[in-house]
């Protein structure tokens, strides 16, 4: 089963504001962001009158090889299938064979290094992990955006207290309703 996707919220502080306060998995933002990056909306996904058990936070910027580059990041549950449907991938999660290599990649959040694989999408790069115990998804389009990934991003958790962050929004992207 796949979760119901909401609305998307507004990339403003009080769109962030309405997730953080409804997301039981990690609202995760790479911070600092890319150089010349937007945050541009936030998602989430859940069974019905419960907490968000899938979130997303879409930015925006330029692509490192050329162009626009579109990212969304999501965490969610085991078997929500927010991130699988942004990886365009038919089932809950990123399938059989999956995390069978070395990583192809890795994240930073608390002085600590998740490891992500690269799962096969074919306009799109796609890494997945395991974070905390939930799902990290890194979906970017096009394809050649992926190249952001090569170095280790750092995440926070927009959740965590006592962050005084002065973000840069535009407009709502339309790779969440897609």
């Amino acid at each position: 089963m796949v979760y119901s996707l909401r609305p998307p919220y507004r990339p403003d502080p009080q769109g962030l504001a309405a997730v953080v306060a409804d997301a039981a998995v990690p609202v995760w933002l790479p911070w600092p962001l890319p150089v010349g990056w937007l945050v541009c909306g936030f998602a989430a996904a859940s069974a019905d009158g419960e907490a968000a058990q899938g979130c997303a936070v879409a930015l925006t910027g330029p692509n490192p090889v050329g162009g626009i580059g579109d990212m969304v990041l999501i965490s969610e549950e085991p078997g929500v299938g927010m991130g699988a449907r942004y990886a365009g991938l038919p089932g809950p999660d990123p399938g059989e064979g999956f995390a069978t290599g070395a990583p192809e990649a890795f994240v930073r959040y608390s002085h600590h290094e998740f490891p992500l694989w690269h799962v096969g999408a074919p306009d799109r790069a796609v890494y997945a992990g395991e974070v905390l115990a939930d799902w990290l998804w890194l979906v970017l389009w096009p394809a050649s955006a992926g190249v952001l990934v090569m170095e280790a991003l750092s995440l926070l958790d927009l959740r965590d207290p006592g962050q005084d962050l002065d973000l840069p929004f535009g407009a709502l992207s339309d790779r969440l309703t897609a």
